[in-house]
């Protein structure tokens, strides 16, 4: 009976979600995991080397096979390593929130909850070794209508294959902000 009460107090203010530890979000179900992911570039590679990177499956993708991706990399023809945000390359999402990322002045250990505001999505954004950026997805978790987020930290750059190896900390879980490995709380 508590547990139905709780929901029926939730749910008419506009919250999702039917928890009654404070969060309204519900409890946690992904755990967070850093792994190491490499992209090759947009231009130059093979075009069955994955130039670009999903937050919500926390996967690298292969741009021939969809657009559904929030950032790719690419070496500009100046030499320069860059992020494209997906609206920086023209690809458009009906969410209202677009794909974004956020340059740290923190150490990726030190990077423990994802900003709500102040990411780039329509530039491109210039990387170097050991830069560490915090990404934001568009929305894709609808029922909520909120994003995912990551936060990464570039390894090292490939000249002869022209790839980027960086390690990444992705929350799946719908509108949890905690970058930091273990079942998030917020």
């Amino acid at each position: 009976m508590r547990r139905l009460l709780c929901i029926l107090l939730v749910l008419p203010i506009g919250l999702a979600g039917g928890a009654c530890n404070g969060n309204p979000l519900g409890p946690a179900t992904l755990t967070n995991v850093v792994d190491t992911i490499t992209l090759g570039a947009l231009v130059g590679t093979p075009f069955t080397v994955p130039s670009a990177f999903a937050i919500a499956s926390s996967a690298a993708i292969r741009t021939d096979q969809t657009s559904s991706f929030d950032f790719a990399y690419n070496i500009e023809p100046d030499g320069q390593r860059v992020l494209l945000p997906a609206a920086a390359l023209g690809i458009s999402n009906t969410t209202g929130l677009q794909p974004g990322l956020l340059l740290s002045d923190q150490t990726f250990a030190e990077v423990t909850q994802a900003p709500l505001n102040g990411y780039t999505s329509l530039d491109t954004l210039t990387i170097a070794v050991n830069q560490v950026f915090v990404a934001r997805s568009s929305i894709v978790c609808t029922t909520l209508g909120v994003p995912v987020y990551a936060k990464l930290h570039v390894l090292s750059f490939d000249n002869v294959d022209r790839e980027v190896t960086f390690e990444v900390l992705a929350n799946r879980n719908c509108g949890f902000r905690d970058l930091e490995a273990g079942l998030p709380n917020n």
